[in-house]
């Protein structure tokens, strides 16, 4: 990691840039696929495939038997871990269910708001080196909860033209049951525009790498919702001399092993504990199994000094991280004055990758600074709410006029006509 101490305010932007490749570098490549899969379907979708994946299927659709083969191929120890994570996440979103809001706001005048399930929504789940079955968990869950009618879940398949088990095994402890072997640009085209096997849906949730967060943010542009722009992870940490910096490396290590494009940045107030994490990255790095990937996102990271609290703040604000961790003696001064950030992990005792799996929040989160105006996934975000409003006649009468006023104003006729004739009948 490269070591910055008080860089200048006006460098930090320069300094906080993500490894990313800009929209344009891969806008053309998505633009080709999505072209081809909203004529051609199906076909498209099992070209790019083929092209991308190493492996043709003749069924995309994973069958009762594959399900039923791949529960029996996890250990008992793992399909418990699943399940204390599934139990926590559904406890957490469940208790984000709020009730109706109802209020008559003017006399005779009732409003009220409910909210609804997004009826078709398609969870994606990246395969990859590092198959995420903990995903399926925080997207199948509250879309569960939220009494979604139709799940359509995807996941590229491996050159045997299978998906890992564990995400199969997620998935039906889920209740998920539409599961289809396709990944990538192909994927997310194919529920954008739907083809001849797979169905269109409404809303696009899931991570994925830079390819796939082009593409969701394509689909857009046809009319589907996304839960975020969503690319490679990242990480913030700030500590000072009370953390301890094994921990701190630990946990810019869990992240930095994610991808080659991943990120992660140390702020600190303490130059003595920013050379010890140093020590600690190298001395762990080097018996990691992923030991190429998370060296090359290492080199994409940043050490930064600054002399106070106040300045670690600020910085943290504009870089609007993934993830955050406030390992200080200072924690409240941190939680009370953060503005962006998609989750946050307080004390030398909460590691990130509790988040990531088994704690009960949602790990699918804003990356590259879009904490500064996007939420992470919620029971919300797969629901819709809808206002109703019923005026009697006693509220007609009373608020009336000054409908009629406001919509003359505006030059909007027809609109003082809609209330003028009600108000006609009621003399």
């Amino acid at each position: 990691m490269k070591t910055i101490l008080n860089p200048n305010q006006k460098d930090w932007k320069k300094i906080l840039e993500r490894p990313t490749k800009t929209f344009d570098d891969i806008e053309k490549t998505v633009l080709q696929i999505f072209d081809d899969v909203q004529k051609n379907g199906d076909f498209a979708v099992e070209k790019y495939t083929q092209l991308f994946d190493g492996v043709s299927i003749d069924n995309k659709f994973v069958s009762s038997d594959e399900i039923t083969k791949a529960i029996s191929l996890i250990d008992s120890e793992l399909k418990d871990a699943i399940r204390v994570a599934h139990q926590n996440i559904t406890i957490f979103h469940k208790a984000q269910k709020t009730e109706k809001v109802s209020k008559e706001t003017y006399r005779g005048v009732f409003c009220w708001q409910e909210k609804r399930p997004i009826q078709k929504v398609g969870l994606y789940i990246p395969g990859g080196t590092a198959p995420l079955f903990s995903t399926v968990l925080m997207l199948a869950i509250p879309a569960e909860i939220a009494e979604c009618k139709e799940i359509v879940l995807c996941s590229p398949p491996n050159k045997e033209g299978k998906i890992h088990p564990a995400i199969l095994y997620a998935a039906h402890l889920c209740g998920v049951s539409k599961i289809i072997k396709v990944g990538g640009i192909q994927a997310i085209a194919a529920l954008t525009f739907g083809t001849e096997s797979i169905p269109q849906v409404y809303k696009i949730f899931g991570p994925g790498n830079q390819f796939v967060t082009v593409a969701k943010q394509l689909a857009t542009k046809y009319g589907v919702a996304i839960d975020m722009p969503a690319g490679p992870s990242e990480l913030l940490v700030v500590a000072d001399d009370s953390a301890n910096a094994s921990y701190v490396a630990a946990d810019l290590l869990s992240q930095a092993e994610h991808g080659a494009d991943s990120q992660v940045v140390l702020v600190s107030t303490s130059k003595v504990l920013i050379e010890e994490v140093s020590a600690e990255i190298s001395k762990q790095l080097a018996v990691l199994p992923r030991v190429a990937i998370a060296t090359k996102a290492i080199e994409n990271s940043k050490s930064i000094y600054l002399e106070n609290d106040q300045l670690c703040l600020d910085l943290i604000n504009e870089y609007g991280p993934e993830h955050f961790i406030v390992a200080t003696k200072n924690n409240d001064f941190y939680l009370d004055n953060i503005e962006n950030a998609g989750s946050v992990f307080i004390g030398n005792y909460t590691p990130e990758s509790a988040g990531d799996y088994a704690s009960g929040t949602n790990h699918t989160l804003p990356t590259n600074g879009f904490s500064k105006s996007y939420s992470g996934v919620n029971l919300d975000s797969f629901l819709k709410s809808i206002t109703f409003q019923e005026i009697s006649k006693e509220g007609i009468k009373r608020l009336g006029k000054s409908i009629e006023i406001m919509a003359e104003a505006e030059g909007l006729q027809a609109h003082k006509n809609a209330v003028t004739i009600r108000l006609k009948d009621l003399i």
